[in-house]
């Protein structure tokens, strides 16, 4: 072996160890203190150790953790029902991911059409720049040759149109294509919203086309835009939605969510699950819908993005050398800078403030949803010190 550890070389990880967290703090060993703006990867949608989160797991903990999917599980009914109340969903399927609720999409799209006598409608169109997960099924999907390469031939019916281009989507569509797939923000693709005009327009071609709409809003739902989901803003709903990543709050959890009409394939055995849907998800998934769902969150999310938008895009006009474009929509933002964006990322940790590196050369900033005015204000504060390290150093090395 070359290094001790017993651990798969698939991550290059910062060296840092956290012990603890506190809102939207997180503690190392050495009892160092960072402010957490990537909340394990817009995970964390309710900061550390949430006392709300933290009561209803403990609380459940105490009775019942898992009895599989042979048995009712009444969290389920709730927080099933509580999510299609609040979305344009009849239907929720629950995982343990967001590539798991990507996967149960995927098939659904292609159940339905299977369902109504048109087997041979299984494609599906996604866009360059996605990301949709890492099993076999979604790295085809999202199409990256970086994901894909080494794993055998690409998964069949995936079809790859260039970002944003709508003629293309057009130009795709074929006898053989069941669906539309895409983010409505791409994350690890830099950051990249989808024009509400687009998603107006997707959702026209595919009822013209009897396609299905799928939203892949993993790591853009449950608020992260200043809305429950993003697809909101457009004033459209899809036909299939993926979520994970933030119903969790930091615990394991994804759901698929469809209508009536679009589940109405997913019968009995063609579909399943161990762990989705445990009684320890299902506490957490409704405790975190509980403070997302409280009157004036929502308010809040999208008060304290505009204090941080305003502050990112006045640290780009003060240091266009360092700074290319802020982009993003509520706490979703992304910082693409001049210089490789891990130079920056790194001044930024020696500033103890964590973000999230990105495709197309951007930091992610994706803060706790409880984040404050005054603690955004603290971010700005360590990313203009980040980028003022960043421009001695270019001074340097002229």
């Amino acid at each position: 072996m070359a290094d001790a550890t017993p651990l798969y070389q698939t991550y290059n990880r910062a060296p840092m160890r956290f012990e603890r967290g506190e809102g939207v703090w997180l503690i190392t060993e050495k009892g160092e203190r960072y402010l957490d703006f990537a909340a394990g990867v817009a995970v964390n949608s309710l900061g550390h150790a949430h006392p709300h989160l933290v009561d209803a797991l403990k609380a459940q903990a105490d009775k019942v953790w898992h009895v599989s999917n042979l048995y009712e599980v009444p969290g389920q009914e709730e927080l099933g029902r509580r999510l299609t109340e609040a979305t344009f969903a009849d239907r929720v399927f629950f995982t343990n991911s967001g590539a798991e609720a990507l996967e149960c999409a995927i098939k659904t799209a292609r159940r339905y059409h299977f369902a109504k006598g048109h087997p041979e409608k299984f494609h599906i169109i996604t866009m360059e720049g996605a990301f949709h997960g890492r099993t076999i099924a979604t790295i085809a999907a999202g199409g990256q040759e970086k994901y894909l390469e080494g794993f055998g031939p690409k998964a069949p019916g995936f079809d790859q149109v260039p970002f944003g281009d709508l003629d293309a989507v057009k130009a795709a569509i074929t006898d053989a294509t069941a669906a539309v797939l895409v983010e409505p923000v791409q994350g690890e693709g830099g950051i990249r919203p989808i024009p509400v005009e687009m998603l107006r327009a997707l959702r026209d071609i595919c009822d013209e086309h009897g396609l299905l709409l799928i939203l892949d809003e993993v790591q853009c739902g449950v608020g992260r835009t200043g809305k429950l989901f993003a697809y909101e803003w457009a004033g459209i709903t899809p036909d299939i939605m993926a979520v994970a990543k933030g119903i969790g709050g930091g615990f394991p959890l994804g759901a698929c969510l469809a209508t009536d009409d679009a589940a109405e394939g997913m019968k009995a055995g063609t579909h399943g699950s161990t762990y989705g849907g445990n009684p320890l998800a299902m506490a957490v998934g409704n405790a975190v819908l509980d403070v997302v769902l409280a009157d004036g969150f929502l308010e809040h999310v999208r008060d304290t993005a505009l204090v941080f938008r305003q502050g990112l895009a006045s640290l780009k006009d003060r240091f266009p050398d360092v700074i290319e474009d802020i982009r993003g929509e509520g706490l979703m933002l992304g910082i693409k800078a001049k210089i490789p964006n891990v130079e920056l990322l790194m001044a930024m940790r020696a500033e103890h403030l964590l973000g999230v590196p990105a495709g197309d050369n951007v930091i992610r900033l994706l803060p706790p949803l409880t984040v404050t005015a005054e603690e955004a204000r603290d971010g700005l504060a360590r990313i203009e010190r980040a980028a003022e390290r960043v421009r001695e150093t270019l001074a340097k090395s002229a």
